[in-house]
């Protein structure tokens, strides 16, 4: 990845002049959709923004979209080391770093951009004053809800109320109680002298007393000489007042209850009616979700990268399975439609004894090495209990073993196949020549030849259309085309087109697509049936037997039951549909020996 800067949590990541964080550019794969997969795009962090564009030169023409980092939600991938989710409401932009230590700086500076994007940091309030977040504060508190804030300070009012009304009866209680302690004393002192006295007039029967506390009346009885008490009562206690008061106190609590529980219920109303609503929300989302759920399994394609192949896709192995057949049928159709308006190509180049040897370049041994392994294996019988027969199409048959490497179908393939009116040197020819290569191989998205080793030898880049949700393929191999010269008379011309997969720094493997490896064989060996009498060979009297071989290390993951269905619908496809094309081709023209 090309950067500008590096992104970190380090005060060096900060411009020391504005307080921003510093501009971050480079190059990351963002899921585009299920047809294209992941492409690389140049994304510019700045300003709390993340933006991207197709290439760095198309900057001046503007972005292709962008987020704001405020209320973005960042969440490094699960399983996949290099991957992270950028996501702002119902907006998610799925990406990918090279390696695990530039997604972590990406991720940071990220966090970085949006922890200076408010008022809370320390950045921020150097910038713009410790004034405005005080009157922010106090914004943020005048901002809330008159009508709730109301309701509590009433009821807290309330509450108020009967603190003071508990205060003010604590002490009347106090003071009623002295006034009855006081008049419990001077009842207990009235009886004792009145004993006392009874006491004495036994002793001197007087009418009258000097003190004049007792009187005898007419009727022989004596009356109390005391004062009636003051209207203070005893000790200065106004009771009468006392009382009224009292009795003011207790009917002030009972209405400040009365009026706080009448406040707790409304209280308790408007917050079961909230809850009933909540609840009402719930089950709406709960049936949202669901409906969801249930539309998300009718559809055949899902939008997400987490949908795709690899051993953590959501997608079980029956969609899968439903998935790629689908995608094939649809090819099928394009290749229907494609045959009606293919046109003519370049004519076959006589043979020379180019084909017939190696060369001189880098890889010669290796062909060399690979030609004689193809040829043994091709002489090899395909029966027996370690090889699995599944195809016979009249003269096509196609066998296969079953074979995995932790967990990876390697599944070697080989089948044998007869042609009528055709030569191994047509067949191997249009196989090899990269000028006809689209006509009859479909499968192939686009190709180039990234180097020329000689004039029967080339490398060859290619990727192939993705066959939803496996994802996309490509192969970097050498191609070469050899004309096997016959031991004896009585051998037949046999070609060979040997594909091989190897290594090259003009086309290094890319996070766009999984890098396969091949080594793949098509051996070609032409059959005369001499005509009667002094008649020319015509190609009624030629037949082409093919051994076709194929190693296939398709790389990635996807289901093995998916990968071998795959490999037994269209390799006999395949070879049908180039052997016909080659027929079409050479039909009419001279036999090329």
């Amino acid at each position: 990845m090309s950067e500008k800067s590096s992104s970190s949590s380090s005060d060096e990541d900060v411009d020391p002049e504005s307080g921003q964080p510093l501009e971050l550019g480079g190059v990351l794969s963002k899921w585009t959709n299920y047809i294209h997969g992941w492409q690389d795009r140049w994304v510019v962090l700045k300003n709390n923004t993340l933006s991207y564009y197709k290439s760095e030169d198309e900057r001046e023409y503007g972005c292709r979209g962008s987020l704001c980092l405020s209320k973005a939600v960042i969440t490094p991938h699960e399983f996949d080391e290099c991957r992270f989710d950028v996501s702002v409401n119902d907006s998610v932009w799925y990406l990918r770093a090279e390696d695990p230590e530039h997604r972590l700086q990406w991720i940071e500076s990220i966090e970085l951009h949006k922890a200076e994007s408010g008022y809370g940091s320390e950045t921020s309030l150097r910038r713009h004053g410790s004034m405005l977040s005080l009157t922010s504060a106090a914004s943020a508190l005048s901002s809330t809800s008159t009508s709730s804030f109301k309701k509590g300070h009433r009821l807290r009012e309330k509450l108020a109320e009967m603190e003071t009304f508990r205060d003010i009866l604590c002490r009347q209680v106090d003071t009623l109680q002295k006034y009855f302690d006081s008049c419990a004393d001077a009842v207990s002192k009235d009886e004792f002298q009145r004993d006392r006295v009874e006491d004495d007039d036994d002793d001197f029967p007087t009418s009258a007393r000097p003190d004049g506390e007792y009187n005898h009346n007419n009727n022989g009885s004596k009356e109390k000489l005391f004062s009636p008490a003051s209207p203070k009562g005893i000790n200065g206690i106004d009771f009468k007042g006392e009382a009224i008061t009292f009795k003011a106190t207790t009917a002030g609590i009972l209405s400040t209850l009365s009026h706080c529980i009448e406040l707790m219920v409304k209280r308790e109303d408007s917050w079961q009616k909230r809850l009933d609503k909540e609840l009402e929300k719930r089950r709406k989302v709960e049936d949202a979700y669901k409906s969801a759920v249930d539309e998300l399994k009718k559809k055949s394609h899902y939008g997400g990268p987490d949908y795709e192949e690899g051993p953590n896709s959501l997608i079980n192995e029956e969609e899968f399975f439903d998935a790629v057949e689908a995608a094939l049928d649809r090819q099928d159709k394009i290749e229907e439609q494609s045959e009606k308006v293919r046109k003519p190509r370049l004519t076959l180049a006589s043979p020379s004894d180019a084909y017939s040897t190696i060369g001189t370049h880098r890889f010669a041994n290796k062909v060399e090495e690979t030609v004689q392994n193809h040829m043994a294996y091709s002489i090899q019988e395909v029966g027996g209990d370690a090889n699995w027969y599944y195809g016979d199409l009249k003269l096509l048959k196609v066998y296969r073993r079953e074979v995995e490497e932790n967990g990876i179908v390697l599944d070697p393939l080989k089948a044998t196949h007869a042609v009528k009116g055709v030569t191994g040197h047509e067949v191997c020819h249009y196989f090899w020549d990269t000028a006809v290569r689209l006509d009859w191989e479909t499968t192939i998205e686009n190709f180039h030849v990234v180097e020329k080793l000689s004039d029967n030898a080339i490398i060859v880049y290619q990727t192939h259309k993705r066959v939803w949700p496996a994802s996309q393929r490509d192969v970097l191999y050498l191609s070469a085309i050899r004309m096997i010269p016959p031991r004896n008379e009585n051998e037949p011309d046999t070609w060979l087109v040997c594909n091989f997969s190897v290594d090259h720094d003009d086309a290094p493997p890319t996070n766009r697509c999984v890098r396969a490896k091949i080594n793949v064989a098509m051996i070609c060996q032409t059959l005369v049936s001499p005509p009667e009498g002094d008649k020319e060979i015509s190609r009624d009297n030629i037949m082409c037997k093919i051994n076709y071989i194929a190693n296939v290390n398709p790389g990635g993951w996807a289901p093995a039951s998916v990968l071998r269905a795959v490999a037994k619908r269209e390799y006999p496809k395949f070879l049908k549909r180039f052997t016909s094309y080659v027929q079409e081709k050479t039909a009419g023209k001279p036999i090329l020996f």
